[in-house]
């Protein structure tokens, strides 16, 4: 009987391993998402220096009554790099993009900035995590979207791309609810 175990559970494991990459191939199953308690909440509060102005703070309440993006990206993070052009085109159109340096220099964040655009209307400096903590990120990118009344209706863990644009974010842009 046991010689029969370990092959049943090495078949058990491929059939679960082919389920998996069938639900990924058909969009079913991302394994980046993962469930968030703030959708539907409201957004935790930003209270951080801006990147270029440190005796400036960049506040959530600055926001309010605007459809927004709040977007954690950090010069570590190769997918932040990948992302950067696509931003600069929804900033090109108006989109409002927060961003929130994360765990980062000032100097390799003004780099960045210098050498690919700033599609960011502010710049929080969080080098310590405390407003990254505050709303839940354990990775970069991630992009919220906040409503005009401050409340979380979208997180994208990842680069944001045209299709994840289309898909999640442009809906509340259309409504005119910017």
């Amino acid at each position: 009987m046991s010689r029969f175990l370990v092959p049943a559970g090495f078949l058990l494991l491929i059939i679960l391993f082919a389920v998996v990459l069938d639900r990924m191939g058909k969009g079913e199953y991302n394994p980046r998402d993962i469930p968030t308690e703030f959708i539907g909440k409201q957004a935790p509060e930003i209270n951080v220096p801006d990147l270029y102005k440190p005796d400036v703070i960049v506040k959530t309440a600055d926001m309010k009554g605007k459809v927004w993006l709040l977007n954690v990206w950090g010069t570590w993070c190769p997918e932040c790099w990948r992302e950067h052009e696509y931003l600069m085109y929804l900033s090109q159109q108006q989109i409002p993009i927060v961003g929130l340096n994360w765990r980062d220099s000032r100097e390799e964040a003004h780099s960045m900035i210098a050498r690919m655009g700033n599609p960011f209307i502010a710049i929080g400096f969080d080098p310590d995590s405390s407003v990254a903590m505050d709303w839940g990120v354990y990775g970069a990118p991630e992009t919220f979207l906040i409503d005009e009344q401050g409340v979380i209706r979208v997180k994208h863990a990842g680069g944001v791309t045209p299709v994840v644009w289309e898909e999640k974010f442009q809906p509340y842009f259309e409504k005119g609810q910017q």
